[in-house]
């Protein structure tokens, strides 16, 4: 009502009230009442803001990624803040220009220049890992910012959410990266044939040792066996020598007998023997005797008869000495 106007701040706006062109009244959370056609009402959030960004960048290796996340920040100074973007209000409180919205912008596009600065310096693969990395860069770049300490402005975060590629290099990468562990899966399947492998290796190699160990225990018995054998052989040829000396020396003792009782009868003609072994008694034999010497004298005898009766005496049974 005639040009008067009411105004009540929240805490977390900072409230410049001009006249004439100079700060009469200045705070946060002020509340008074001014004359609106001589005054100019200036209001600065100072409450922290969230600005979510999503930027276009290319890598090193020229390749595409996306860079999603969210910037937090606050009005520090707000006389430097509003001494450089108008923030005055009208009557009801509605800012007079877009200005205030420019602080938003200009603080994305600052943002946006740090990120390309730091991801444009890497490859595909490592910016895709560099998340937590390049919120840390990013943030102290801001805070270190002349642009940003002129403006009143603190940062107060900053967070990468992700970095993204595009979406038919992300399909290749994920083909790569499958076919990389499928390699590796195949790799450990590999593994552990050539490990059974092995294993089988060692176990038959330990089996044919413990033949091998079993085949010489079984030699060692044989050659002792054989040499036990051929020791009872060598004592069985001893024995056998001895008992071959032994009947030779029994032989010989035997012929020597014979011999000395050949000795004495050696030279006697076989008459005389024959005669003494008759003991002049058996006429058979004394016959015999006759029919060797006409035999022995056959070629001087022209006739000889013999008769019958000679002939069944010689074969007749002799007579047994006592009997009747």
């Amino acid at each position: 009502m005639f040009g008067l106007s009411y105004l009540k701040a929240p805490p977390t706006s900072y409230v410049i009230l001009f006249k004439a062109g100079k700060a009469v009244k200045q705070g946060a959370g002020l509340s008074f009442v001014y004359f609106a056609p001589t005054s100019t009402v200036v209001n600065v959030p100072l409450g922290s803001r969230d600005v979510p960004f999503a930027f276009q960048e290319t890598t090193s290796d020229f390749q595409q990624v996306t860079v999603q996340g969210t910037l937090t920040w606050r009005v520090a100074d707000p006389q430097r803040l509003a001494a450089m973007f108008n923030h005055a209000v009208d009557s009801r409180g509605t800012y007079q220009t877009d200005e205030p919205d420019l602080v938003t912008d200009w603080l994305t596009r600052t943002t946006q220049v740090l990120v390309r600065g730091v991801v444009g310096k890497q490859v595909l693969r490592a910016a895709l890992k560099t998340a937590e990395t390049l919120s840390r860069d990013v943030l102290l770049g801001l805070r270190a910012d002349d642009g940003v300490t002129m403006m009143g402005v603190e940062v107060l975060g900053l967070t990468v959410l992700g970095v993204q590629p595009a979406p038919e290099m992300g399909r290749a990468l994920e083909a790569q990266a499958r076919e990389a562990l499928q390699g590796q899966a195949d790799e450990a399947i590999y593994a552990r044939r050539r490990m059974a492998v092995e294993q089988e290796r060692v176990i038959k190699e330990t089996e044919l040792n413990t033949e091998i160990a079993v085949e010489d225990k079984k030699r060692l018995i044989r050659e002792k066996q054989m040499a036990a054998d051929v020791s009872v052989e060598d004592a069985r040829g001893v024995l056998v020598d001895r008992r071959v000396a032994n009947d030779r020396k029994d032989a010989d003792g035997r012929a020597y007998a014979l011999e000395a009782v050949l000795k004495p009868v050696r030279d006697v003609d076989w008459r005389t023997l024959m005669a003494v072994g008759a003991g002049g008694g058996d006429s058979r034999l004394m016959i015999a005797m006759a029919f060797r010497e006409l035999a022995e004298n056959a070629g001087k005898i022209g006739t000889l008869n013999i008769s019958p009766d000679l002939l069944q005496s010689l074969l007749a049974a002799p007579a047994v000495t006592g009997k009747k």
